[in-house]
């Protein structure tokens, strides 16, 4: 009876290892976060440059919405404007396609560095990094709410490398996103697609208008 006792507690002991302990040892931890301030930013990001229409290509992030909803996205585009003096905000104007078109348009105020920005929101402020562009083809921009990292890759025509797209998964477990967390986004069509209805929304200042008979072109 002895003999049969110590013999289930050694079993017991090995399947269930130290008290305290994991069992999933071999699971590797996913990397922390780093804040937007360890991330690398364009250097003299020449506003002029950038400016202009960027089509959204993929993104990465943790968020709830995106997990339960990714079913859902959408065709989205951003054109941005950039004023003649650099104090003055970069006006990104967003247009995404929802059976209506919504056009979300933000002021990027500009901080001491070129490639880093704020968005006023409404409780907080969004942290923007341009990260990576070449002007002409791609841009790889940060976004940071409180503790939550989002990334978004846009280009300036709906194709992009594979081999850019596989770095931009690669920067992403570097941020502790996933791939079962990156969302590539639909392709655009080439034809303009009347709509009953434009929405302008401006999160700073809070303004939200109502325009009719506009057109959407993606």
């Amino acid at each position: 009876m002895q003999a049969t006792w110590f013999y289930v507690s050694v079993v017991t002991a090995f399947l269930l290892g130290p008290v305290g302990g994991t069992r999933a040892r071999g699971r590797q931890r996913s990397p922390a976060q780093q804040p937007l301030s360890n991330i690398p930013a364009v250097h003299s990001l020449d506003l002029q440059r950038f400016s202009g229409r960027w089509l959204l290509n993929s993104v990465a992030s943790k968020c709830r919405y995106l997990q339960e909803n990714n079913f859902r996205l959408e065709s989205t585009s951003m054109t941005l404007t950039a004023s003649t003096s650099p104090t003055s905000p970069l006006i990104a104007s967003t247009l995404r396609k929802n059976q209506q078109c919504w056009n979300i348009t933000q002021e990027y105020i500009p901080t001491q560095s070129s490639s880093r920005f704020l968005i006023a929101d409404r409780y907080d402020s969004i942290e923007v990094v341009v990260s990576e562009t070449d002007y002409i083809s791609y841009a790889l921009l940060y976004y940071q709410k409180r503790d939550q990292v989002t990334m978004k890759l846009y280009g300036r025509s709906t194709q992009l490398p594979d081999s850019m797209l596989d770095r931009f998964e690669d920067l992403a477990e570097k941020q502790g996103i996933s791939i079962d967390h990156v969302y590539p986004f639909p392709k655009y069509g080439g034809s303009r697609s009347s709509v009953a209805c434009l929405y302008e929304y401006a999160a700073y200042p809070y303004v939200m208008r109502h325009i009719t008979a506009q057109n959407c072109d993606f």
